[in-house]
């Protein structure tokens, strides 16, 4: 990109490095930004600015947070005795967005990952377990991604609740997984109908 302006450049090739921005888009998105008005693209620089300099990790479930502890945690109208386990603050999103959860969660930061070098030390397991050995909480729900990371990391968790803490009264649950709203049995693939059949229950 010589021939182009040196500030044109420079944020195409900033903006390219965002996760599923290819440099046609973020070709698209500079030349946008660059015939908005100035004050768009100052609410924009601003923006950016405000979310690193002011937002932090809640120290005790590790989501996103303009304070400590965050508003999820701090609220005594949540269900106190139960944690949902996930592995980025867009699942805490997507799960409050359905208001059918009210209690506490836990934000691992990640999934674990033999293959990728990514072990126990390196999401928030230990802090989990930290929060659940003083015996308070009474179910865990294991809300990772589904597929082969997030399985691997529910069942070491799972399995680390029964031999590293000594709370019998702690349930261990997992989302139920299968067919969407609306959906057709003849677009399901066989893992989710299997999962579908696996997860029926009485009527």
């Amino acid at each position: 990109m010589s021939d182009i302006a040196a500030p044109v450049a420079a944020l195409v090739e900033e903006l390219s490095k965002l996760p599923g921005v290819g440099v046609k888009t973020a070709q698209r998105l500079t030349f946008y930004i660059l015939r908005s008005p100035n004050d768009q693209a100052r609410r924009l620089a601003e923006a950016i600015l405000r979310l690193k300099e002011s937002i932090i990790y809640c120290s005790r479930c590790y989501n996103i947070t303009e304070t400590d502890p965050c508003s999820i945690c701090s609220n005594p109208g949540r269900d106190q005795e139960t944690i949902c386990v996930v592995e980025e603050p867009l699942d805490v999103l997507a799960l409050e967005k359905t208001g059918a959860y009210k209690g506490l969660y836990h934000v691992l930061h990640g999934a674990l990952s033999p293959l990728n070098g990514i072990g126990r030390k390196d999401i928030r397991i230990d802090e989990l377990f930290k929060r659940l050995a003083d015996g308070k909480v009474h179910e865990v729900i294991l809300a990772t991604n589904p597929g082969f990371e997030g399985d691997y990391t529910a069942g070491v968790i799972k399995d680390g609740i029964k031999s590293e803490l000594a709370v019998p009264q702690l349930r261990v649950t997992t989302l139920a997984r299968g067919l969407p709203l609306g959906g057709d049995l003849e677009y399901a693939d066989e893992g989710t109908l299997s999962r579908a059949i696996e997860g029926r229950r009485d009527l």
